[in-house]
């Protein structure tokens, strides 16, 4: 697990890094995927306030929500990144994702509490979160190589998890989750043509493109 939530830490950072420092132009980021993804961290950390785990589970949620949040902000007020991001090409209705996830959650869950309908829907709405940064890759097609490593580490960090379930399911007895698996499974088919052109890319050592 310690290397799945490295993964998950590096992405975030390696994006946190690259607004601070403004050495990334942003057209090719989506503030809707990272709007999605504060919402699905709020959903899923509530437990935070009524149960602790550990300290290190505990600031791992924590750097999980403030650079989120910190991107989301400096994508929206920072000069020189605001005019980076390229927001008339980020017009995906990410908000309409949100609905048919807490419908869903509300009406498959594994316990009837809030809690665990708000954890249920933050494993829904992630397996999607990713649609609005994938389309303004495909509009905006000349990806910068920042860019493609970020989406290419988000996509694999859901690898990863699937890879610990595997291998959770053979060692632990009776482990079962069938509403984070298959939640996980659609989000990673979400990435599958981003990796054969990311693959590509780097197999012949091209700038990636992907199709319109």
């Amino acid at each position: 697990m310690f290397s799945i939530n490295l993964t998950g830490t590096l992405f975030i950072l390696i994006l946190y890094f690259s607004i601070v420092t403004c050495s990334l132009l942003y057209a090719g980021v989506s503030l809707k995927t990272q709007e999605l993804y504060a919402l699905v961290f709020i959903t899923r950390y509530l437990d935070m306030f009524t149960s602790f785990v550990s300290i290190y589970n505990t600031i791992m949620k924590l750097i999980f929500l403030g650079s989120t949040f910190s991107i989301i902000w400096y994508m929206k007020h920072h000069k020189l990144v605001r005019r980076s991001y390229d927001k008339d090409q980020d017009t995906f209705r990410h908000w309409f994702l949100v609905l048919p996830c807490l419908l869903l959650a509300l009406l498959i869950h594994e316990k009837f509490s809030f809690l665990e309908v708000m954890w249920t829907f933050s494993i829904f709405l992630e397996a999607v979160v990713i649609l609005p940064q994938l389309v303004l890759l495909q509009r905006t097609r000349n990806i910068d190589n920042l860019t493609g490593q970020y989406v290419f580490l988000l996509g694999a960090y859901r690898a990863l998890y699937i890879l610990n379930w595997i291998y959770r399911y053979f060692t632990e007895p009776h482990y079962v989750h069938w509403i984070t698996w298959i939640s996980g499974l659609i989000q990673t088919l979400l990435y599958a043509d981003f990796f054969y052109y990311y693959f590509e890319s780097w197999k012949n050592h091209k700038k990636l493109q992907l199709p319109a």
